[in-house]
């Protein structure tokens, strides 16, 4: 088995991961570190929850060091492009972690703050700049910051990042680098915009691939539970006042149907916040702060915000609402069983959404189903006076991914299992 110690990292960054408790690499770790350090262009593949970060941090960390140069005033050596702001300041941690026995310099550029601050600390230059793309779009804009000084860049999450409409903003961005430099693209899916980006900026790029694209990790136990829309603020509760339940993250689709599930399980006497695109990024920051250190245990989150949550020990992901795009589905539940652990993804599925259900279920591969019966949702069927109806299961029926079928409430919720410890 590979061990950190075989990979070739400095020896500062060695240390780092030795003093964090790591010994074993993740697949994708494995795969893409040995490749980078060797200065190749890379586009990994790899599911959320899969030490994605570590596996361009360290190898980054290491070239650093081995150059021993310093960054130019106003410039980076190293540019991490990402999506969200919570996504940046994971990253930025993570960067921090490894580096802490090396002399580096590296901040965060995201928008949602003033800008001020930013711009003082890149006077001097700094050697990692982790950035959402808008922005750092500024920073150049004004002159507070030069890209042409940039010898490797990352792009996490480049799927999402050409959801949140990032494309142009990435494509103008990539065009103020220098041509001789460092490419790494990360992803979870590999749609073919993505694809058409990695073959414009990428030079002869290996690929590692660790998983199939969109497909849920084994270790997360997918339930259903069908229902009437008004029926989920009952089930929610309930699923929520499990004792099994640690760290739970709730999904729904818009900022007021967060603020208003908060809410509601505020009035039914549990610890929740909400975390979106409303919130300021302090306010951001203390909720996610709040929900790492256990005073606040629910979080419910959009989308956009709770893409950069990288928290270990969450027990459970609900799906108060199903997304409209089947992919989002895959991002979310990958909240959970990270670092080797395992981890409960509930559905709440309301009629109007099956049609949602069988979209997911169609990119996974699989039925989300009781004991291996498929979960038959049948075409609408015409009433009589030329209405439609839906043909559904029993209300309130859990139907789980090789688990049981209950009345009520989802099934074999048991507390994550404590797995080998990896680094993130």
């Amino acid at each position: 088995m590979t061990q950190f110690a075989d990979l070739g990292l400095a020896e500062p960054i060695q240390r780092a991961v030795t003093a964090a408790g790591y010994e074993t690499p993740t697949p994708i770790q494995t795969k893409a570190i040995p490749l980078l350090l060797e200065g190749r262009d890379l586009i990994g593949i790899a599911q959320t929850g899969t030490g994605k970060t570590a596996a361009f941090v360290l190898p980054l960390l290491s070239r650093l060091a081995d150059a021993n140069e310093r960054a130019a005033p106003r410039s980076c050596r190293a540019l991490i492009l990402a999506p969200t702001r919570e996504l940046a300041a994971q990253i930025d941690d993570s960067i921090r972690d490894y580096a802490k026995f090396m002399k580096l310099s590296h901040c965060v550029v995201v928008g949602g703050v003033k800008p001020r601050p930013q711009i003082k600390k890149l006077e001097g230059g700094v050697d990692i700049l982790v950035a959402t793309p808008g922005r750092l779009l500024d920073h150049v804009s004004t002159g507070a910051l030069r890209l042409d000084g940039v010898k490797t860049v990352i792009l996490d999450e480049a799927d999402q990042m050409m959801d949140l409409g990032f494309m142009p903003a990435i494509r103008q961005i990539m065009s103020k680098l220098r041509k001789a430099r460092q490419t790494m693209l990360f992803s979870a899916t590999m749609p073919a915009q993505i694809r058409k980006l990695a073959s414009d900026f990428l030079n002869n790029p290996a690929e590692v691939s660790v998983a199939p694209q969109s497909k849920p990790i084994e270790r997360i136990q997918q339930s259903v539970l069908l229902m009437e829309a008004g029926a989920k603020r009952n089930a929610l509760r309930d699923i929520l006042k499990a004792p099994e339940v640690k760290l739970a993250i709730v999904f729904t689709r818009t900022k007021r149907g967060a603020d208003r599930v908060v809410q509601n399980l505020e009035k039914d006497g549990l610890k929740a916040a909400a975390i979106h695109g409303n919130k300021s990024q302090n306010q951001r920051e203390k909720t996610l702060a709040n929900f790492k250190d256990g005073s606040v245990n629910i979080l419910v989150a959009t989308d956009i915000a709770a893409r950069g949550i990288d928290v270990d020990g969450i027990t459970h992901v609900v799906n108060y609402e199903m997304p409209t795009v089947a992919e989002v589905y895959v991002h979310r539940i990958g909240r959970t069983a990270r670092a080797g652990t395992d981890g409960i993804a509930i559905a709440l599925v309301e009629p109007d959404e099956r049609t949602m259900l069988r979209e997911i279920e169609n990119l996974i591969g699989k039925y989300l189903t009781a004991e291996g019966a498929a979960l038959h949702i049948p075409k609408p069927v015409k009433k009589p006076g030329g209405g439609q109806r839906q043909g559904r299961r029993p209300q309130g029926q859990t139907v789980s991914a090789g688990g049981n079928r209950r009345q009520g409430r989802p099934g074999n919720r048991g507390q994550s299992q404590g797995g080998q410890r990896r680094a993130g």
